[in-house]
């Protein structure tokens, strides 16, 4: 095996100033030198020649003349309320630009807002993102608790083949009302790439800018309702097909089927969109485009492209693979009416993410909807087209490898330049941070880490040969600040794995609330397991939970059927007897922890007894894996494999594997059962201040 060459000085030099890492440490504590091909592949990501020695030793010439003539940084950041408070160059003056219009100067204090900064020396100019942000983002008053779904597997005997934008509606309204659950935290409801699926994770979509269609419900259009007699037809015919689906579905006859039910659905809406809108509604369609603006004109336009060409748009024709080609907007005048029918469509999904988020908090939750925010999107998808000035091209996102991917990881989805972000002001990373949190009273940030780096992993080589690439945390964070007081939501950090020393202490003081997960939560952290870590060590700034959609369930947990299925599967890394031994260690070590607390025997069984323990955690959210509430035994997704079990295609079913309805939760005795441990406890009502716990981050 060929040992990777070593960078030499001036590679080195100049990928630590574009913020590529020339060596990481792993979750072991060993050093790695990163190879100089990555180097050089990575930083020709980001449109900087290095590939020989001379080049690079030019570029860094270049980057060092550019960092002494630069008037401005990249970006400023500075608390709302404060002065820019710029040291600059001799004869310099500066300016801001408000964002709500007029000027102030340096010294004058900043309303919060995303301003720019202009420079003038001379004859030199400059101008830069002048972010004004709070100090810390909105947090929970309250103590709460709710359930964590994924909403495709949540279905009633009224939806289409998968759960809907009704769907969750009804089950924020009942465990608000009902249980007094706080919120409901939804997987990512990004748009997915139209036709088959290559891949069904909804953590991989086409957009994160809007949500797809296909969750919403038909009937509950407005102009569902004067649909004239041959269109009413055509809609019932598709209504009766989606309504055997979904009794297939529900009959444990069939998996859940997304491309059928979107197909579908899109039959049917386009019978609704043909009814003439009253003024009103037009008013509304067309308030919701002009708020929208270019980013829907784009989606709209690639949405219509892709049912033309294909959703893979580096295999369109040269001239539409650039969205702001003159070959693009004549398409877009040829494909005008397919435009309009995708602007409608997201306005109508719109409307009912709003209508859940009502019902939701008429039902009394304090948070109501959690959205999630992918890490990244689809390569070949509306963003990936829109944003590629924005994104590495031939760069995927992944993780280092450790313990447990001793290969790494390779998610499939470009990340961002970090330059180009900071020349675009940060405006997409905003709009999509926008649109996650509008309809919403928290969002859930995949992967937080990745506002401070991520693993880039060259095309076509394992994800061992990546290197982690720095962003401007402060400007990611400035702008996620910002975006989160003027929407007033609360942000989760999804901060599981290997995370880089200080980053967690760094969004807990921004009040962002990390994710604590009862299988990682050890004495001595994930690799020391020296025992449980007992309720009272928990993190108070946390949303608290047994498991996640990548983990086994708490039943299957409990039995070891996690062990049994990944042995079917072939996915063991060592022999099944020690897999086996180690999995009932880990549980008989945690029941142990739960006699120690008193919480065993319990009349409702282990099960209950690990949710009521949650309860006795400081961590300001406590959540609930609604397949847990059930008995599931099934995980939603089994990471590492792509066919030999049905991923994000499950319903919420059972200790038997039967799908359990939406309408039959409120009486399933094991919903009822851990319900009953949140109204013993402490009911979402709980101050957080009021609770008597142990201070932590």
């Amino acid at each position: 095996m060929t040992r990777p060459t070593a960078p030499g000085a001036s590679l080195r030099d100049l990928a630590r100033a574009h913020g590529v890492s020339t060596e990481y440490v792993t979750d072991r504590g060993a050093r790695v030198t990163v190879a100089a091909d990555t180097l050089v592949a990575v930083l020709a990501a980001c449109g900087v020649d290095a590939s020989t020695p001379d080049a690079a030793r030019r570029a860094l010439a270049a980057r060092r003349a550019a960092d002494a003539d630069r008037l401005l940084p990249p970006c400023v950041v500075v608390r709302a309320g404060s002065a820019a408070g710029l040291r600059l160059a001799p004869g310099a003056e500066a300016r801001v630009a408000l964002e709500g219009g007029g000027e102030s100067g340096t010294e004058d204090p900043l309303p919060p807002g995303a301003h720019v900064l202009h420079a003038v020396a001379g004859r030199r100019r400059a101008s830069a993102p002048l972010l004004a942000v709070p100090e810390r983002f909105p947090v929970p008053e309250r103590r709460g608790w709710g359930f964590l779904v994924q909403l495709y597997s949540v279905l009633s005997r009224r939806s289409w083949g998968m759960g809907d934008l009704a769907d969750l509606a009804e089950l924020a309204s009942w465990s608000g009302r009902a249980l007094g659950a706080g919120f409901v935290q939804l997987g990512p409801l990004h748009a997915v790439e139209p036709g088959p699926l290559p891949d069904p994770s909804p953590y991989r979509p086409s957009s994160r800018r809007f949500a797809d269609p296909m969750h919403v419900r038909v009937e509950e259009v407005p102009e569902y309702r004067y649909l004239d007699r041959e269109a009413r037809r055509a809609v019932d015919s598709c209504a009766a097909r989606a309504r055997a689906l979904n009794e297939r579905v529900l009959s444990g006859g069939t998996l859940i089927d997304r491309e059928a039910v979107r197909a579908l659905k899109f039959e049917a809406l386009r019978h609704v969109y043909r009814v003439p809108a009253p003024p009103g509604r037009r008013a509304a369609l067309e308030a919701f485009t002009a708020r929208e603006g270019g980013d829907l004109t784009d989606f709209a336009t690639w949405s219509a492209l892709a049912e033309a060409h294909g959703g893979a748009w580096r295999s369109w024709p040269e001239g539409l693979r650039d969205p702001r080609s003159p070959r693009v907007a004549g398409a877009r005048g040829e494909l005008a009416e397919a435009v309009a029918f995708h602007r409608w469509l997201a306005w109508i999904t719109d409307e009912q993410l709003a209508a859940a988020q009502r019902a939701a908090k008429d039902a009394g939750m304090d948070i109501g909807l959690v959205h999630d925010l992918a890490v990244g999107v689809a390569p070949e998808g509306a963003d990936a087209w829109t944003l590629q000035h924005c994104l590495a091209g031939g760069m995927s996102v992944g993780a280092p490898p450790d313990d447990f991917n001793p290969l790494g990881q390779d998610w499939g989805q470009p990340p961002w330049r970090p330059d180009a972000l900071a020349a675009e002001r940060y405006r997409p990373l905003a709009g999509l941070l926008r649109a996650g949190m509008r309809h919403a009273g928290a969002l859930r940030v995949d992967h937080v880490m990745g506002l401070f780096r991520l693993w880039w992993v060259p095309e076509g080589r394992p994800p061992s040969e990546g290197t982690y690439v720095r962003y401007d945390a402060e400007a990611m964070l400035g702008v996620l600040l910002l975006e989160a007081h003027r929407a007033g939501v609360a942000v989760i950090g999804e901060d599981l794995g290997t995370v880089e020393r200080g980053v967690r202490e760094e969004l807990a003081a921004r009040g962002v609330l990390g994710t604590s997960v009862q299988r990682f939560e050890y004495l001595g952290g994930s690799e020391g397991r020296h025992g449980p870590l007992p309720p009272r060590q928990w993190r108070r700034n946390c949303l608290a939970t047994l498991t996640t959609h990548d983990l086994p369930t708490t039943a299957a947990w409990l039995s070891g059927e996690h062990v049994d299925l990944r042995a079917r599967l072939g996915l063991l890394t060592r022999p099944e007897p020690e897999e086996k031994a180690q999995a009932a260690a880990e549980r008989d070590g945690w029941l142990a922890e739960l006699r120690r607390q008193g919480l065993l025997p319990d009349a409702d069984g282990e099960l209950v007894a690990l949710h009521r323990f949650l309860t006795r955690t400081p961590s300001t959210l406590l959540g609930v894996w609604l397949p847990d509430a059930t008995g599931d035994r099934r995980p939603q997704n089994l990471p590492g494999t792509a066919d030999v079990h049905p991923n994000w295609r499950l319903p919420v079913a059972d200790g038997h594997g039967r799908p359990v309805p939406l309408e039959d939760l409120p009486g399933h005795p094991h919903v009822q059962a851990v319900a009953r441990v949140f109204a013993d406890g402490e009911p979402h009502g709980t101050k957080t201040e009021e609770r008597d716990v142990r201070p932590g981050p």
